[in-house]
């Protein structure tokens, strides 16, 4: 094999992709641990909280992490008996059913995305000049789109209805 293809940017540029993203994530968990949340509660949570009605189709919160199908049951289980989200039947499929961020999902967030953000700020988005990181956001979405298509599935919504987060329920 040639010794070259070892220093391929290509090879490089996923090494340090790697390295960035298990860097981030080790540092995210332990803040994460600190509010008895795994990092895919957190996910699940941020990805409720910031979609339309603050839910999802439990098969497109399926396709927007990294989660199969009985996953996302197991941790949406998991959840909902500690209060975080709750389920509601589509009205439009019977065979459907929505996982949706509570009131006091919502409120977990809040404690959390104070020093979330300042991790972040710290360790990702604050290592880099504002032209540097709208050329990594959009570099990013190109390359999650190509190998994720699934990855924003049902985060439009023309008519949300109206969630138990929303009415206090």
């Amino acid at each position: 094999m040639d010794q070259n293809v070892f220093d391929d940017p290509r090879i490089t540029a996923v090494g340090l992709l790697h390295e960035a993203h298990a860097g981030l994530s080790a540092r995210f968990a332990a803040q994460l641990e600190k509010y008895g949340l795994s990092p895919v509660e957190f996910e699940v949570l941020t990805r409720l909280a910031r979609s339309p009605g603050n839910q999802l189709r439990m098969t497109d919160l399926a396709a927007q992490t990294s989660l199969s199908t009985s996953g996302v049951t197991r941790v949406v289980d998991r959840m909902e008996r500690d209060g975080l989200i709750c389920r509601r039947a589509c009205p439009s499929d019977r065979r459907s059913s929505y996982a949706v961020v509570t009131a006091a999902g919502l409120a977990r967030l809040d404690e959390i995305l104070p020093g979330h953000l300042r991790l972040i700020e710290e360790w990702f988005t604050g290592q880099l000049e504002p032209a540097a990181l709208a050329a990594l956001l959009d570099g990013l979405r190109r390359v999650r789109d190509a190998v994720h298509p699934g990855a924003t599935a049902g985060s439009t919504d023309p008519a949300p209805t109206k969630t138990p987060a929303q009415t206090g329920s």
